[in-house]
């Protein structure tokens, strides 16, 4: 299967929106994803024009896409900048600049053909990249009872931390990748 990674932009916020509601829609969802689909369904066009308005920009968000030849998108991978002394989602505060890879999804044909592996490349050097703030690491949450994606983030490098925190899916364990 050919694809070709790309980061979103602006105008893509019908497309953005149709992959996030796809994924939610998946049957791992419920362990997936920190969110539900009909909260998300429900949310106006300006919510999806501003996301992507902000990914495109690409200065504390950015987003990759995998498109095929006819620029459908079969998979995403969403990366945000955190800051050191500023709490994170989970209510934790980092100690060091990194980047935290949320909203993970490759669609159902398109798992196992490398797209995942080439979204977290695209997620991985973009935060390596950033000229400020500096990246220390990179790192992500999965459910303890993922283990089909907690492989996949182990091929490309990613490890246990031994960090561990609750949320509404249950238990989510943190992976990260040092610089």
């Amino acid at each position: 299967m050919t694809h070709t990674i790309r980061a979103v932009r602006a105008e893509d916020w019908p497309l953005a929106k149709e992959i996030r509601l796809a994924a939610l829609r998946d049957p791992a969802a419920s362990i997936a994803f920190l969110e539900t689909y009909e909260r998300a369904a429900a949310m106006p066009d300006e919510f999806w024009q501003g996301r992507a308005a902000g990914a495109a920009e690409g200065k504390t968000v950015r987003q990759f896409v995998g498109e095929d030849a006819d620029a459908r998108w079969l998979g995403t991978v969403t990366v945000v900048v955190e800051l050191p002394g500023v709490q994170d989602f989970f209510g934790d505060t980092p100690q060091v600049a990194q980047t935290h890879v949320v909203a993970v999804f490759v669609r159902p044909e398109a798992r196992g053909s490398g797209l995942a592996e080439a979204l977290f490349r695209a997620a991985l050097e973009w935060s390596w990249a950033l000229p400020e703030p500096h990246i220390e690491r990179v790192r992500l949450y999965v459910h303890e009872d993922n283990a089909r994606a907690e492989a996949m983030y182990e091929k490309v490098g990613f490890k246990r931390t031994g960090v561990t925190v609750s949320s509404v899916a249950g238990r989510e364990v943190e992976l990260a990748i040092p610089r």
